[in-house]
């Protein structure tokens, strides 16, 4: 897991830091975590994957043709950019 250093916070942002994880009952550095998480990863993100299912459901395929669908689907991971 990565790991972030950050510099020349104002005193005020850190009061304030440590006040809003004492709130929540977590570390400064937890509390950065989930800040970061949050605003990052909105909770209400499109997941592409989900929505082609849901689409598919829509479209009233059924059962069989969604699992046909789904055995020739390739589940390999996609091969890494080259940029050469």
């Amino acid at each position: 897991m990565a790991s972030l250093t950050i510099r020349n916070i104002p005193d005020e942002v850190h009061r304030a830091l440590r006040v809003r994880a004492a709130q929540h009952g977590r570390s400064v550095e937890a509390e950065l975590r989930n800040i970061l998480e949050q605003s990052v990863r909105p909770a209400n993100r499109m997941k592409l994957g989900s929505t082609l299912a849901d689409i598919g459901r829509k479209l009233s395929l059924t059962d069989d043709e969604f699992a046909a669908l789904e055995s020739v689907r390739d589940t390999s991971p996609a091969p890494a950019a080259s940029f050469e």
